[in-house]
């Protein structure tokens, strides 16, 4: 499945931590696409994990988290333009 995650991190105290390890979290599954924005291309156990870990990481009083689920076919009518060129999430991630 492919899962669009958008996070909005409040800036208080403890706020520069949650951000770090939310977007650490989607990183392990996905691919920067904006910068609190990933898409992620795993299957249903991953899902289980990520979700969880998102969800135990952010504060529900002040932060939100948004998941989009999109069909693959609908994956290629996407549209870019202006700064960071898009990564396929499906393909291969050289480290």
């Amino acid at each position: 499945m492919l899962v669009l995650i958008c996070y909005d991190v409040a800036q208080d105290a403890t706020g520069a931590r949650r951000l770090r390890r939310i977007a650490e979290a989607c990183k392990d599954f996905g691919v920067r696409v904006q910068y609190s924005v990933f898409e992620c291309k795993i299957d249903d156990k991953s899902w289980v994990i990520l979700r969880h870990r998102l969800l135990s990481e952010m504060e529900p009083e002040t932060d939100s988290l948004r998941f989009y689920f999109i069909r693959e076919n609908d994956a290629n009518r996407t549209e870019h333009h202006g700064v960071r060129r898009p990564l396929d999430p499906t393909g291969p991630l050289i480290v």
